[in-house]
């Protein structure tokens, strides 16, 4: 198989991707091994800046076939995640004003100050206190 800024060999039971890190970044390809890590042995390699070696491994005997297939779901593992990152990359700064916002508006607010004079105004004089108004009992 071989496609731009990916290629795979058929070397023993196993399977050896390399892949151009500009193109398929190096989070993508540790979540694309995440989500095989259940169906596959899988062992990375080489230089992160370079190139990376993905070396996949079926945990169940299977046919070359077999194998082949579980190859080309990794794979569009791997371009599902460099879009995920690309989309969380792009969408950075909406989603920080957005919780930026939310969070804001979930502080507590001071009341305004016209309140606090119209509770110190006391015309009916229900705000002295009893022993003020009458006097202390005897």
């Amino acid at each position: 198989m071989k496609k731009k800024g990916m290629k795979a060999n058929q070397e023993g039971g196993q399977f050896v991707i390399l892949l151009n890190p500009k193109i398929y970044p190096l989070e993508a390809v540790y979540g694309a091994c995440y989500v095989f890590i259940d169906r596959a042995y899988l062992f990375l390699d080489g230089n992160p800046k370079k190139e990376i070696k993905v070396f996949i491994k079926s945990k169940q005997k299977s046919n070359p076939k077999k194998l082949e297939e579980l190859v080309g779901e990794f794979e569009n593992e791997i371009l599902n995640y460099s879009l995920r990152l690309a989309v969380a990359k792009n969408t950075k700064k909406i989603r920080e004003t957005i919780v930026e916002r939310a969070l804001f508006s979930a502080l507590p607010h001071e009341e305004p100050r016209e309140e606090e004079e119209k509770v110190e105004e006391d015309p009916l004089g229900i705000a002295v206190p009893w022993e003020e108004k009458y006097g202390k009992k005897k």
